[in-house]
Parts: structure tokens; C-alpha cells; sequence
């Protein structure tokens, strides 16, 4: 595949997914020592990184958009929302949401899922590049969406972000790939090489404004507010969903739901949980597992830049519920403000780059990729909402990600 980059100097970003344990330890002891919260790695994919493909951003209208000229010669590799495991050590497979933001503008976006393979730069050095290989394009070549998609009348049918809002991924045992979905919600199952082997699987009693299945001014779940966060369980048996956003009806907006979802019997099992947010504005971004009880989650404001105020990394154990029916929880990470204390993050990439330093702050509006890596440090990246600004007043988003050591979060 081939992969453009633009001209920006790169040289000082670093990135590696692939940390191993030793080197994050070894860069996150600083002249007063270790942590229990650092920055340990960054890695940053620049904004114009374009992979094969048809012409993309045709329907926004033409123009410069934060440095952006519409419309693409090809696909941006942008906004990814979803970060697992590659297929092999230092490469992961990372997912992109629906595009442009909307079902009508993203309808020659095609769904992918890129694996990276980033050089993170740490106290100890780093090469500060990105690389993007293969692909995975998820497609609909079996007719199982159940509606008619963009490209209907093509062979391969693949999938674009006019038919589906793929927010989080995960992989089972077998090498199938798990999506959540937010037109529906839904939870739609492929093979590992992208093709829909199941027709989509709802949530009884809930669907959003662009589900096609319903009347338009039916919707009980919001636009945009559909399963964000989506995690496996450890032995591959549970897949847990959350809705981002609170239901159109709920008298509670603070509260989100998340649903247990048998992989073996393809349904849900019935089991439910609530999460209260901070705030009824704040959304669950994305969650993983850490064992076979905890899940690590993020919750986030919606502002971006100077004005990303909160998003907090938080822990829950599905086995721990309050007298209120709310799963208790216990904040890990402050992402506005990350210690930096070897100062990992600078220099700045671009002139006018905010939260840089000590402390480090996640600029990007939607932080919505989360990965533990192991017992000690989790993987979080931004969906750049391309081509939206925020580490930058001036400039469309770079794809970051960093790596943070968190201590206590082995059970």
C-alpha cells in the first residue's frame, strides 16, 4: 500500500507502540525517580498521511480547512478510535471512525483499520516516525447490513462512512474482528479480513437517529451517542458495549449503560451495568479490560485545546456496584494534566503547539482509544476529528498517541 505524507518535519516526533515494559520503566525515572503517574512515550502520526484509494472529502464543500485542501486525492489515515493488538510484537491494528463526521459527508470515506507500527520517543531516544502498513478494508460482500449501502451494486460492497459509524474494535481468539457501531448501535461482527460474516446486532429498545431501519423523529439514543467503547473480556467470552451518551429519555442523564454481549452465542446475555458520568455533558470514550473483572475506561468533556478541561481515566470492577445501582469507580489518570518530567513531549512540532510539557495535557477532543499494554501502562490515542484543531489554534489535528505508566493498576 502505498502511503503519502506531507512535508511537515517530523524528525523530533517519536513513537513506538511496540514499548516494551523495560524501556517504559527505564524513561519514566526521572532525577527524583519514579512516578506513580508519567508520561513515558509519544508518538504522532502527521495529519496528512494519505493511503490508496478513491478520492475522499468530496462531498464538504471545496476549500482550506485548517490547512486541509479539500477535496483528498485519496484516503486520509486520520481520526483513529480504536487501537488493538497487531500480529506481532510492536505493530497494532488501529481503526478510524465514520470520516467526516456526518452519514451525508463521509459517504466516500471507505471503513479501514491500518496497522501501525510507531517508534515512540522516550527519555532513552526514539526514531519519531510512524509507520503505516496494510489494511484491512471491512466490507459487506454477503448482503448481511440489511439496508442499502453506498456502494449496494459494487461486488465488494465495501463499507463507507455513509453506512456505518465504527467507533471501537476488538479482536476475538479466533482472529475475528468486533465493531461497535454508532448509526445503529450496533455490534457487528467480521472475519479478520473485514468481511461481515453476521447481519448487525442491536440493543432491543434503543437506536439512534440514523438508523435506517426506523422512522425518522424515533430515535431514543442521540446522534453520535451510540457504543464508543467497546472491551473484550481476558479468555475472549464477553464483549462489554457502551453507549457514549445517556438515552434520549432517561430522566438520569449523568447515566450510561454498558451491555454484556456473549461472543460464543452471538447475544446478549441480559446482564447490565450503569456508569454515572461527572457531568450529564460527559461522554465514556472507550474501555478495555485489564482482568477478568476490571474494565479501564475513559470519560471525557467535549472541548478541545485550551479548552479540554476533563478527561479522566477511570477504573471499575463489574463485581463492585453502589447502593445506587452505579458501578463504583476510582480515577487512575488525570489526562489534562500527565507529568512530563523528562519532558518527552517537547519541542513543539508546530509553532503555537499548547499543553506540551510538564505537565502534558491531551489536547484532542475525542481521546477515544485506550490499551493496556500490560499490569503498568496503558496506550491511549486521539481521533483527530480531521480536520479539527486543537494542540494547535492554527492547525488541523496530528494523530497522537502516547503510552502512560500507571502504577496500581494490576489487581
Amino acid at each position: 500500500m502505498r502511503i503519502q505524507r506531507s512535508s511537515r518535519t517530523i524528525a523530533t516526533v517519536a513513537a513506538c507502540l511496540g514499548v516494551v515494559a523495560a524501556a517504559a520503566v527505564d524513561a519514566s525515572a526521572g532525577a527524583d525517580g519514579p512516578s506513580h503517574v508519567a508520561l513515558v512515550g509519544r508518538a504522532v502520526l502527521p495529519v496528512e498521511t494519505y493511503a490508496d484509494g478513491p478520492r475522499s472529502g468530496t462531498f464538504l464543500p471545496p476549500g482550506v480547512v485548517n490547512g486541509i485542501t479539500f477535496p483528498l486525492l485519496s484516503q486520509p489515515v486520520q481520526g483513529f478510535s480504536s487501537i488493538v493488538d497487531g500480529r506481532q510484537p510492536g505493530e497494532y491494528l488501529a481503526m478510524p471512525d465514520n470520516g467526516y463526521g456526518t452519514k451525508p459527508s463521509s459517504k466516500d470515506f471507505l471503513i479501514r483499520a491500518y496497522y501501525i507500527r510507531p517508534d515512540f520517543k522516550t527519555a532513552s531516544g526514539g526514531s519519531g516516525t510512524v509507520e503505516v502498513g496494510e489494511h484491512i478494508s471491512f466490507r459487506d460482500p454477503l448482503g448481511l447490513m440489511g439496508f442499502t449501502l453506498v456502494n449496494d451494486s459494487t461486488a465488494d460492497r465495501l463499507l463507507t462512512g455513509g453506512d456505518i459509524d465504527p467507533e471501537s474494535l476488538q479482536r476475538a481468539h479466533n482472529g475475528d474482528l468486533w465493531v461497535g457501531d454508532e448509526f445503529g448501535p450496533w455490534i457487528l461482527h467480521f472475519d479478520s479480513t473485514g468481511v461481515l460474516i453476521d447481519p448487525p446486532f442491536a440493543i432491543p429498545g434503543v437506536h439512534s437517529p440514523n438508523n435506517p431501519n426506523f422512522p425518522a423523529g424515533s430515535a431514543t439514543q442521540p446522534n453520535s451517542r451510540g457504543f464508543e467503547g467497546m472491551a473484550i473480556s481476558p479468555n475472549g467470552d464477553y464483549l462489554y458495549a457502551a453507549l457514549e451518551g445517556a438515552q434520549i429519555g432517561d430522566p438520569d442523564q449523568s447515566r450510561r449503560y454498558v451491555y454484556e454481549f456473549s461472543v460464543a452465542d452471538k447475544s446478549l446475555t441480559g446482564r447490565t451495568w450503569q456508569y454515572r458520568t461527572i457531568q450529564p455533558g460527559y461522554l465514556i470514550a472507550d474501555l478495555a479490560a485489564l482482568d477478568a473483572h476490571r474494565l479501564v475506561l475513559i470519560q471525557r468533556d467535549t472541548g478541545s485545546g485550551l479548552t479540554a478541561v476533563f478527561r479522566d481515566v477511570d477504573v471499575v470492577d463489574l463485581r463492585q456496584v453502589g447502593a445506587d445501582g452505579f458501578l463504583d469507580s476510582h480515577t487512575v489518570v488525570d489526562l489534562t494534566a500527565i507529568p512530563d518530567p523528562d519532558l518527552i513531549s517537547l519541542p513543539a512540532l508546530h509553532p503555537g503547539d499548547v499543553r506540551l510539557g510538564d505537565p502534558y495535557g491531551v489536547a484532542c477532543e475525542s481521546v477515544e482509544a485506550i490499551h493496556p499494554l500490560d499490569g503498568s501502562h496503558l496506550l491511549i490515542g486521539c481521533d483527530n476529528n480531521f480536520p479539527n484543531k486543537g494542540r494547535n489554534p492554527n492547525l488541523a489535528d496530528d494523530n497522537e498517541f502516547i503510552v502512560v505508566k500507571v502504577e496500581g493498576l494490576k489487581s
